[in-house]
């Protein structure tokens, strides 16, 4: 329960940096985003909360909505080849970087302040652009996604004939606020949403190659057969849907013999 009710008040706080077009939003706003973090965090804090063992990266991948992540080993983290270009993309690089290597979850007391949780903004920023670097760059990492993904962690394809076919999360963009984080499924190639509480992770924390360099690298793991197609059927006989008209650039379908060869 704990897990979950930290869990729902850092998503909320990720849902509302997200939905911020820029950070040079007008002063009021900032000030009533504070009021609003503040009054959700102390809504949620209850005496009888225990911590969590371990430091602050197992603290963070344990809360809902966090399963997709894997832990980022320590010794990646510091060793600055890794963090090439980070800097210049998050704010208050130093003061997230010690976050996120420290040896302590975060307390309750610290979960209330406001200056802990503008940092804490930054640190899940730090560490995602991290993790999408760990998990297509070291071995460990691609190892650790491989693990999650015969276990089933990241869920199912959704499509019903793919007959729940494992799924990989990707990003669209390497860019943070791009678009939030998707599904991969390798059987059916194609993309999808995920459920509604994984729907405020940033896909830029995994990155567009990552399902794919772990395919790559265990390549036994993609799928034997291809595909079922879904065949439209009317009593029984297949139906053949070109025949049925295309689409009107205008709205509505219209019949097949109808349209214009000529036309554009």
């Amino acid at each position: 329960q704990t897990q979950s009710t930290w869990g729902n008040i850092l998503r909320r706080r990720t849902l509302q940096k997200m939905s911020l077009q820029h950070r040079g939003s007008s002063r009021n706003a900032k000030d009533k985003k504070k009021r609003v973090i503040k009054r959700t965090v102390v809504e949620y804090v209850s005496d009888d909360e225990e911590g969590v063992e371990g430091g602050w990266i197992s603290w963070f991948c344990s809360l809902e909505g966090h399963e997709f992540f894997v832990e980022v080993d320590i010794d990646y983290i510091k060793d600055s080849f890794n963090l090439y270009g980070l800097r210049a993309v998050v704010s208050n690089y130093d003061e997230a970087m010690e976050m996120i290597i420290s040896p302590d979850p975060p307390s309750d007391d610290e979960l209330q302040d406001e200056s802990y949780l503008e940092i804490y903004r930054d640190s899940t920023d730090l560490y995602g652009l991290i993790h999408a670097r760990f998990i297509t760059s070291s071995p460990r990492g691609i190892m650790l996604l491989r693990e999650k993904f015969i276990k089933g962690k990241f869920g199912t394809c959704p499509r019903v004939l793919c007959e729940g076919q494992p799924v990989l999360p990707v990003g669209l963009s390497e860019e943070l606020r791009s678009s939030r984080v998707k599904i991969f499924c390798p059987k059916c190639k194609d993309v999808y949403v995920p459920r509604g509480k994984y729907s405020d992770v940033d896909g830029a924390y995994f990155g567009p190659s990552a399902p794919h360099v772990m395919l790559t690298c265990y390549n036994s793991l993609l799928p034997k057969e291809a595909p079922a197609k879904y065949v439209p059927k009317i009593y029984g006989f297949k139906v053949h849907l070109p025949l049925w008209g295309r689409y009107k650039s205008s709205g509505g379908f219209f019949p097949e013999e109808e349209v214009d060869p000529n036309a554009k």
